[in-house]
This record gives C-alpha cells, sequence and structure tokens, in this order.
C-alpha cells in the first residue's frame, strides 16, 4: 500500500509541474489571441474597404492552403450537407467557405463604423412582415439561427434599420479578456448580451419574451452537451432546445432566418413563417418537435448555400463520439 502511495505521489508531482507548463502556455496563447483580435478591431475598421477585402481575401487563402484542423473539419461538414461530392468539389467549397467566413471577420471589425444607412443598405432580407408582424403583436420574438452569413451584420440591421433592440447570448470565450471584448463589440451595436453560462440567461430571455421584446439565437450548435436530437442531413446530431422552450414558456413567435452572401455587397436573407406548437404532446415531445422543424428549415437554407455556413467544429453526434474516443485512448 505505502508503495502505491508513493507511486500516486510521484505521479502527482509530475502531473503538477505538466500543469503549470500547459497552463503557462495556455496564458501566452490567450494574450497572443486576445491580443490579435484587437489589433484586428483597431485596424481593420481603418483600413480602405477595397484594402479590407483584399486582406481577408488573402487569409482566408492562407488559410484553406494550410490545410488546418479547421479546413478539414469543414470540409467533412461540407461532406455532409453536400453529399456525393468529389474530393475536387469540397475543395472548392472549403475554399469559399474560408473567404465567406473572413468576410464575416473583416465586416465584423468594421460594423461599428458603419452608418445608419451602411448598415440598413448592407442586408436585403425576404418576408420581413413575419418579424414585423410577430413585434406588432406584443407577443414576443426568438429569432434563430444558424452560423450563417454574418449574423451580427443581421442584428445591425435590426436595430438600425428597424429601431427594434434585441437580447442575445454569446458563448464564454478564453481568454475572459475576448469575451469582454466581443460583448462590448455587440453592446455598441445596440444589442444586449448575456453569457451562456451562469443559469439566470434564460430567465432573463423569458422576461424580455414575455414584456413583447425580441431575442436572436443562433441555434444550430448545441454548446450545452444536453440540447435535443435531431436528425441533421441524415444523421443524428444536438441542437439547442432554448428557442422552442422559450416559445412554448412565454408564447413567443419562433421565427427561423437563415442568411448567405452572393457577389454583391449586400447580405441576403430569409425570414421564415413562424413555427407552431404542436397543440398535444409533453413539453418534451413539443421541444423535439419545434427543434427538427426547425433544423429541416436550416438544412435547406444551408443546401442551397453550403458555402457561407461557418461551422469549422464537430457537430455531428457521430463525430463527437469518435473525438470523445480518441481522449479516452
Amino acid at each position: 500500500m505505502s508503495g502505491n502511495n508513493a507511486k500516486g505521489a510521484a505521479s502527482a508531482t509530475s502531473a503538477s509541474g505538466g500543469k503549470a507548463g500547459k497552463a503557462g502556455k495556455t496564458g501566452l496563447k490567450d494574450s497572443v489571441t486576445d491580443g490579435l483580435y484587437g489589433l484586428g478591431w483597431a485596424t481593420v475598421k481603418k483600413l480602405p474597404e477595397p484594402v479590407a477585402k483584399a486582406l481577408g481575401r488573402r487569409i482566408a487563402d492562407t488559410a484553406w492552403k494550410r490545410r488546418g484542423k479547421s479546413v478539414l473539419r469543414l470540409e467533412s461538414n461540407l461532406a455532409r450537407v453536400v453529399p456525393g461530392a468529389s474530393p475536387e468539389r469540397l475543395r472548392e467549397l472549403s475554399k469559399a467557405g474560408m473567404r465567406s467566413y473572413m468576410r464575416y471577420w473583416m465586416e465584423s471589425f468594421r460594423l461599428p463604423t458603419w452608418s445608419k444607412e451602411r448598415a440598413a443598405g448592407s442586408f436585403d432580407p425576404k418576408d420581413v412582415h413575419y418579424l414585423k408582424d410577430a413585434l406588432a403583436s406584443d407577443r414576443g420574438v426568438v429569432l434563430a439561427l444558424p452560423h450563417m452569413g454574418n449574423w451580427d451584420l443581421a442584428g445591425v440591421w435590426v436595430t438600425r434599420a428597424l429601431g427594434v433592440p434585441f437580447t442575445t447570448v454569446a458563448e464564454r470565450l478564453k481568454p475572459e479578456s475576448l469575451y469582454d471584448r466581443f460583448v462590448a463589440y455587440r453592446e455598441s451595436l445596440g444589442m444586449e448580451v448575456l453569457p451562456h453560462t451562469g443559469g439566470s440567461a434564460f430567465g432573463t430571455l423569458a422576461r424580455r419574451l414575455r414584456a413583447g421584446g425580441l431575442v436572436c439565437l443562433v441555434a444550430d450548435r448545441d454548446l450545452s452537451s444536453s440540447g435535443v436530437e435531431v436528425s441533421f442531413f441524415g444523421e443524428p446530431t444536438r441542437m439547442p432546445a432554448g428557442p422552442a422552450i422559450l416559445a412554448q414558456q412565454t408564447g413567443a413567435l419562433l421565427i427561423p432566418v437563415t442568411l448567405w452572401y452572393d457577389d454583391t455587397d449586400v447580405m441576403r436573407g430569409q425570414l421564415h413563417a413562424p413555427l407552431d406548437v404542436p397543440e398535444s404532446g409533453t413539453r418534451a415531445e413539443k421541444t423535439s418537435s419545434m427543434t427538427q422543424a426547425l433544423a429541416d428549415i436550416f438544412a435547406a437554407g444551408i443546401a442551397d448555400h453550403p458555402e457561407d455556413w461557418h461551422m469549422l467544429q464537430r457537430l455531428w453526434l457521430a463525430d463527437l463520439e469518435e473525438r470523445q474516443e480518441d481522449r479516452t485512448a
């Protein structure tokens, strides 16, 4: 027994040193990450627009050529979206996808400098009457979007073109200073931002909706690992239950939105008809049905514009389980 204890103590000492070194590296990486984002916000917004666009494209193409984990994951995800696509087609899509992703960042860095007129003219959504009618009803509205196009630009359009404030939720990023940058950035654009973790976000969202307010949620990736299982492009994954539960509990209207770019400087979008709350079934069954309906609308929009879906992370359950198996091994 004493031998085992000594071995355990030795292992703990070794692990402690390893963790200290890892923590130091993580701290340095966090500082560099925060510094780079800060440089982007400070510098890119000052560049002439053609220069900023060219820079974004150059960064995207360089990242794509390096074939890093994010690019390979994007291609793996796109293989589900475009079944039967050849490797050459997937490479074309991932290159276009990285350019679309960097367009999002270049626009986002520059959004705080845009005039109200510029913001209003840079997004052209179809069927806005769904949103206007829903807001006029005073029932509260949940807009649910996938990671397509530039959801921040869509939000700015809502606050500046429609003059409607809204509340959203942000993933807690590391380092904390980077998360603070994103919160300050989005609040400067007229958004109320709540942290995803902490437990109080849902209650605040419900209160905003019961007061007839607007809530916007990016809802194609479950950050809690406790979302609703849905079929997405023929394979199981999980999506957040929040949009459907909020609609049920508050009486708010749940409106899906899809976004995409074309060859112009204007982002396009589609507001879809509000999703009905099923008349029968348990709350869990209703939530499952509404979340699946949301996933189906997202899938249709993504299939039409796969290069504008910025999903560079694992999404499907098979991929998440594979990662867990790798960690266990």
